[in-house]
């Protein structure tokens, strides 16, 4: 059911700031999840507007030199920060990447909005003790700075060949529904709710 929430109240924006994962590699925007997102908000005549800001091979260091700038001209009340994959694909240390993590957070932090984390797996060929200690960052990072959590991204995809482009990497058009479905689990309780009041620190 959609919320009437008051006139001043209707400009809230989402931001999703993430790699090719979220970007709609390989196929047409509008199939993206992120547009899925859009979509089921205006269904739901919720008060959001969804602001795709990810790029291909996008990492945690690109996304804090990229973000303060988003936040000054999107103003948004939520971050989507789905980053990391390509720090973990270049073989990135685990702790540069949890500190480019935990970067984002703070800057969103400092900013008034509010973090969903996004995490993601790592092909197997990473070796175990860096596949593993790279999926257990994101719970982590995501209990110590309090922050929302989407574990995978791609639950349900990346062990599907048939949703899989030919790199093995990236999620078909097809397999974007599934994708945003796993967004929106997390995502529905959290903006279906009237706005919670920041302080600006934290």
């Amino acid at each position: 059911m959609a919320k009437n929430w008051s006139d001043k109240e209707q400009s809230a924006t989402v931001l999703v700031l993430g790699d090719s994962l979220s970007a709609a590699y390989g196929f047409s925007i509008e199939r993206s999840w992120v547009a899925l997102l859009q979509n089921r908000l205006t269904q739901l005549q919720l008060p959001y507007q969804v602001i795709n800001a990810s790029v291909s091979g996008e990492t945690t260091a690109g996304g804090i030199t990229r973000l303060p700038g988003l936040i000054a001209q999107n103003q948004p009340r939520w971050v989507l920060i789905a980053l990391g994959a390509n720090d973990g694909l270049r073989g990135t240390s685990l702790q540069q990447i949890q500190l480019g993590l935990e970067r984002l957070i703070q800057l969103t932090h400092s900013n008034g909005a509010q973090v969903v984390l996004i995490g993601v797996r790592l092909p197997p060929n990473y070796g175990v003790d860096y596949t593993e200690g790279f999926q257990r960052l994101y719970p982590t990072i995501a209990a110590n700075m309090r922050v929302a959590l989407i574990p995978d991204l791609l639950t349900g995809v990346a062990d599907n060949w048939q949703l899989m482009q030919a790199d093995g990497l990236h999620p078909t058009a097809t397999a974007q529904p599934i994708i945003f479905n796993t967004v929106w689990s997390k995502l529905q309780s959290l903006l279906t709710l009237p706005p919670v009041q920041t302080s600006g620190t934290r």
